[in-house]
């Protein structure tokens, strides 16, 4: 786990070698182990190192071939590279380290692109072709490290994180307006738009090729999901075992390490499904737990600490357990530091995240997350339910759009933003930019419950999962923690895409069954729009021999704080501190009117608009910290 940064010149201009050692100090956080740069004509690229695998000097990057002809700066880990090199040593490939990074060098020198669906990991990485003058940038299968990139039309710009490119002498900060809009409706971004103008992500599974004789810049697909062609002969039980098998594999490829591994643990279903195979095969695995100082906190956030299920696991399999109470005011003092790693403001009530992934960095290097579990397995049915009954495409897109403004809704935009922020949006409106995560996928059919499931899955996991990956990365490497995803592994995602939804949704039948005829033409569904214990059927079964049954068997829950509760107690001063002060920032792009609305609403338990007032107090730290350059220690 890694960061980088590098600058390819089209205009074929020298780099700057202090250019690029001043981006990659921006990244210092993320590898704080040792650091490389290569800088030769019009290419320059810089490295910092968080040691995982081969922790010699053998393993520092940027890495050169031995020819010299090939260069690769990299990001992540690929948990099948011991099988792959061994593929290339019968192929006469001589290795000098035991690192992943020369797995993927020689591999690439010797195959070309198509190494890189051989790949069983998280990778983002540079790979240049200095013989050929060209450049190629790769992000992973499911995006779970970052990639970002600026082409000013006579450089090519990029980096893990986006601090790197904004110390880019040549690029100037400004808000993207279309990225703001897209925000404060989804909460998240589902384009390759950011916060900051011209600078784009990488999609997950894409790779972009920059020619540096021709200024050429093109890019690709090279993998997506499919949750379209599902084995509808899979009975059940086949898979339970299949899934059974796939998590208990993915979980023994991702304990590959060469420094201390642990593992998050919840108190839910996935993260102890992690930790009951995982402390199977480790002699004594270290685990984390977040809690909350429950005291001030009303209505259904009391049910937030996990503390209680996590000790259970924990006593259960005989982990190390380490455990960590967040209370209010320690909001205050995170959301500063936060913001400044999120960069890109996405999803959820992250600052958690922060804290559990600071205190699992004392202990160890690399850190066991359950993220992936509900995408795949259908751990969300309250909302696939609200679209299942649609009787043709714009139904399901009309409706699913109105549950996914999270924030925001399209008609209260005029109320938000200031006068001529909307008329300055020059790109795709938010509601254009959701239907395009469906459009992009040609395999998607709209005729069936079981369809619109499906594409639920795959919208789901294509947008909400990435804001969850994005977070996990940026968050947990602040504190220079590698996140793991075993859930996230090749064969156990193959194996998910195939189990029909039937499996997953265990009331799915019984749901399908109250959409009669009549109904239909009327359109008066009635319809379980809370089965918080439907989802993951399929999953439940497969550990049940593993993990006890309280866990089992317990309501879906997210990460969250009860921040509801607290808003409207001892935060209460914070968010009016922050926000109902005319010297704050972001009143140059929203209304102050209708802010202090939403917090009246809130605070006066009209309405939990606990989401929205987390968004506009993030705001206003983005702003403050990227556009008026104040300074967060």
């Amino acid at each position: 786990m890694c960061g980088f940064a590098g600058i390819l010149n089209t205009d074929r201009s020298a780099v700057s070698r202090n250019v690029v050692v001043g981006m990659a100090n921006e990244l210092n956080h993320r590898g704080p182990d040792s650091e490389g740069f290569y800088v030769k004509e019009n290419f320059g690229l810089g490295h910092k190192r968080l040691s995982i695998l081969d922790l010699s000097e053998n393993g520092n990057q940027p890495m050169v071939s031995g020819d010299g002809k090939y260069v690769i700066a990299y990001n992540g880990c690929v948990y099948n590279f011991k099988e792959l090199r061994a593929g290339l040593e019968k192929e006469n490939v001589v290795f000098k380290s035991k690192s992943d990074t020369e797995v993927i060098l020689e591999g690439l020198a010797m195959y070309g692109f198509g190494f890189v669906e051989k790949l069983n990991g998280m990778f983002a990485f540079a790979f240049w072709n200095a013989e050929e003058r060209k450049l190629m940038l790769v992000r992973d299968r499911f995006g779970v490290k970052p990639l970002y990139y600026w082409n000013s039309g006579k450089s090519f710009v990029f980096a893990s994180e986006i601090k790197g490119i904004l110390k880019h002498p040549d690029y100037k900060i400004s808000l993207n307006k279309d990225a703001l809009n897209e925000y404060f409706t989804f909460q998240n971004l589902f384009s390759d738009n950011t916060l900051f103008a011209d600078i784009k992500l990488l999609p997950a599974g894409h790779s972009i090729f920059i020619d540096s004789n021709t200024g050429e810049v093109s890019g690709k697909r090279w993998w997506d999901f499919n949750f379209s062609e599902p084995n509808e002969k899979l009975s059940f039980e086949d898979a339970k075992d299949e899934t059974m098998n796939g998590l208990r594999s993915a979980v023994q490829r991702q304990l590959v390490s060469d420094v201390p591994l642990g593992a998050y643990l919840s108190g839910g279903m996935d993260s102890g499904s992690i930790t009951a195979i995982a402390s199977a095969e480790m002699k004594r695995l270290y685990t984390f737990t977040c809690g909350f100082d429950m005291s001030e906190v009303t209505g259904v956030e009391t049910n937030y600490d996990e503390r209680k299920d996590a000790e259970l696991i924990s006593n259960h399999f005989k982990t190390e357990q380490y455990e960590l109470v967040i209370n209010a005011g320690d909001l205050r003092w995170s959301l500063p530091k936060v913001v400044r790693h999120l960069e890109d403001l996405r999803v959820g009530m992250s600052y958690p995240n922060y804290y559990i992934s600071k205190l699992a960095s004392k202990f160890v290097k690399v850190c066991l997350q359950g993220t992936g579990g509900d995408e795949l397995f259908g751990g969300y049915p309250w909302r696939y339910y609200r679209v299942f009954h649609s009787l043709s495409k714009d139904e399901f897109f009309e409706n699913y759009y109105t549950y996914w403004q999270r924030l925001v809704p399209d008609g209260d935009k005029q109320f938000l933003f200031q006068e001529g922020v909307l008329k300055n949006i020059e790109v795709n409106s938010p509601k254009e930019i959701f239907k395009s995560v469906f459009v992009a996928n040609d395999k998607l059919s709209y005729h069936s419950p079981e369809e619109h499931i499906q594409n639920s899955l795959y919208f789901e996991i294509k947008t909400f999962l990435n804001g969850l990956l994005i977070v996990g990365d940026k968050l947990s490497m602040a504190h220079g923690l590698e996140e793991r995803y075993p859930f996230l592994d090749n064969h156990l995602v193959d194996v998910a895409q195939r189990i029909p939804v039937r499996h997953k949704l265990n009331n799915l039948d019984k749901e399908i069954s109250k959409i009669n005829e009549n109904a239909l033409k009327d359109k008066k569904r009635t319809l379980s729009y809370k089965l918080h214990d439907d989802g993951k059927n399929v999953l439940r079964k497969a550990m049940t021999d593993f993990v006890p049954e309280k866990i089992l068997s317990r309501k879906k829950q997210g990460f969250s704080a009860p921040d509801e509760s607290w808003y409207r107690g001892e935060n209460a001063s914070y968010v009016k501190e922050l926000l109902l002060n005319n010297k704050a920032v972001s009143y140059e792009y929203l209304n102050k009117n209708y802010v202090e609305k939403i917090i009246d609403e809130h605070m006066n338990n009209k309405i939990n608009h606990r989401l929205l007032i987390w968004s506009f107090m993030n705001f206003e730290w983005w702003c403050r910290i990227f556009l008026n350059g104040e300074t967060v220690n």
